[in-house]
């Protein structure tokens, strides 16, 4: 007789944000080590990061996560870790997460594509604003926007 099939999952979610008013304030001395914390925030949610990178004004992450993970849950915890560690690290006593984010779920065959786009923030920002790269990816994704409410 057979058994009941068990449950599995492999969920990647492309997670980007910006800092409060774009503001460039993310020093290239120390974003790694924010992309570090980052990822051990994700760890510590039981979610897995496969890649976290970014600029002076956002961050990107390739993570999966749980079926039983919220998204705004994960984000949440990812802006308030974050946010204490810059603040505390940094004397950067003002830093602030704008308030949305974008989420977008990754097929698994595009997965090493989107980590090579991740680690390399300088060839895709040279000419290209935050702005301007998360309202491709909106477009990209099929997303209905407001222009007004883009950081």
């Amino acid at each position: 007789m057979p058994t009941a099939m068990s449950t599995y999952f492999k969920l990647h979610y492309h997670i980007v944000f910006g800092t409060r008013n774009r503001v460039p304030c993310m020093d290239k001395a120390w974003r790694p080590r924010l992309w570090e914390y980052m990822g051990g925030t994700v760890r510590g949610l039981n979610g897995v990061p496969h890649g976290i990178g970014g600029w002076i004004d956002h961050v990107h992450l390739l993570v999966d996560l749980r079926p039983t993970h919220s998204i705004p849950d994960v984000v949440r915890e990812l802006k308030k870790a974050s946010t204490e560690w810059v603040r505390t690290r940094h004397g950067l006593h003002t830093f602030q997460w704008q308030e949305g984010y974008g989420a977008f779920t990754v097929g698994w065959r595009e997965r090493e594509g989107l980590q090579r786009y991740i680690a390399t923030p300088e060839e895709h920002h040279r000419g290209r604003t935050f702005r301007e790269e998360l309202v491709a990816m909106l477009q990209e994704a099929g997303v209905e926007f407001e222009p007004k409410y883009l950081p």
